[in-house]
């Protein structure tokens, strides 16, 4: 039977991350995508938002891959040349009811080590943003925009120059531990090979993956939910110049319908919030009026005709209620040396892509030092 010394199950920004991360000091690594090309998913489908470490729990995860990836992806885009922008972003009081929510965001912020945060009032606001309508905000200028698709193409470059193998169209559906690692199954082929080390990293369907290797998803809290976002673009001038959020939330369902802008200026509101039981990317053109109507709360000016179906993008939510953190568990204490299991990689997994791999890679090293004796 062949063997591969490590295994990637998914080709999302996040397993892009790490093949290039672990190319750097290991060799015979493949992934495994089972779509034709990678970031197929919702690491193509999402606002391409370089977060600052605003929202999430201190000492969480997402709290601190956040903050370190945000570091990390705006000196990457300058050592490679990927298109970015740190354009700042409010987050919006729109009534007095909202002051103390944006205080928390602020305070939560600031422990979490987001960097240059400024609660600022209105007569600072209509100087930042004329046509933005709020009583106070909370302003944090580390905030950009990415171009993902370069981002991932970049990673995918460096690691395949780097020796990684990529098979796409390739799906696991056959996954089996045995005393020194895991046989790996491939639908409709029926090929096998084995792999001491496996990083699943697939997204939608870690849950899934997770099961494949006996592990009762229910009992551990990694099954997922489907949370679908969708968007709509505005084809007239935008009439902002940074992104805008509403006040999120409480647990963190969803940011809000937010007004984002793209690379080339290009303004567009979303993503709402869905649960579904399928992964389904078409888009509701009937939602134009509650965007329109969320939107104008906070921005004056809009034109209801000017707001268009643009895309649709789906997270991937652990079940259960509150604020959920990544889970990037090695699952020893289940009897499973070297698999690695990524479950519920939602928001800010763009962001954090590169400090997740940085992670993972830690505990890889750990595993292969423990290989090795």
């Amino acid at each position: 039977m062949d063997e591969v010394k490590i295994t990637i199950i998914g080709a999302g920004v996040v397993g892009l991350a790490i093949a290039a991360e672990l190319s750097l000091e290991h060799e015979d690594i493949v992934v495994l995508e089972k779509h034709e090309k990678f970031g197929q998913e919702t690491s193509s489908r999402n606002s391409e938002i370089i977060h600052s470490g605003i929202y999430y729990p201190p000492n969480s995860l997402k709290a601190k891959l956040c903050v370190e990836g945000a570091r990390l992806i705006y000196e990457y885009c300058e050592a490679h040349s990927i298109p970015y922008s740190k354009l700042g972003k409010l987050i919006i009081a729109t009534n007095e009811s909202e002051l103390t929510n944006l205080k928390e965001l602020y305070n939560t912020g600031i422990q979490n080590g987001a960097k240059g945060l400024r609660l600022i009032e209105k007569d600072e606001i209509n100087k930042m943003e004329p046509n933005v309508n709020a009583v106070a905000a909370l302003y944090s200028p580390s905030t950009g925009i990415i171009n993902s698709h370069s981002l991932m193409s970049q990673l995918y470059r460096f690691a395949n120059a780097f020796g990684v193998l990529f098979s796409f169209n390739t799906e696991v559906d056959f996954i089996e531990r045995n005393k020194d690692g895991y046989v790996m199954g491939i639908k409709n082929n029926g090929y096998k090979f084995f792999s001491p080390i496996v990083i699943n990293s697939a997204g939608l369907f870690a849950d899934y993956v997770a099961g494949l290797v006996g592990i009762d998803i229910d009992r551990t809290d990694y099954r997922l939910s489907y949370c679908k976002g969708s968007y709509f673009s505005y084809a007239g001038k935008s009439p902002i110049k940074m992104l805008v959020y509403p006040v999120p939330d409480k647990d963190l369902t969803g940011l809000g319908i937010h007004a984002t802008l793209d690379l080339g200026g290009r303004l567009r509101f979303g993503p709402d919030t869905e649960y579904v039981d399928a992964i389904d990317y078409r888009i509701d053109a009937g939602k134009r009026g509650l965007f329109y109507e969320t939107a104008k709360k906070y921005i004056e000016g809009l034109d209801k005709e000017a707001l268009n179906p643009d895309m649709a993008g789906i997270r991937s939510k652990i079940k259960g209620d509150g604020i959920k953190d990544f889970v990037i568990k090695h699952e020893v204490d289940k009897g499973m040396e070297g698999f690695i299991n990524l479950i519920g990689i939602e928001s800010p997994g763009l962001t954090a892509s590169l400090s997740i791999a940085k992670h993972v890679k830690n505990i890889v090293d750990r595993e292969i030092r423990t290989l090795s004796h």
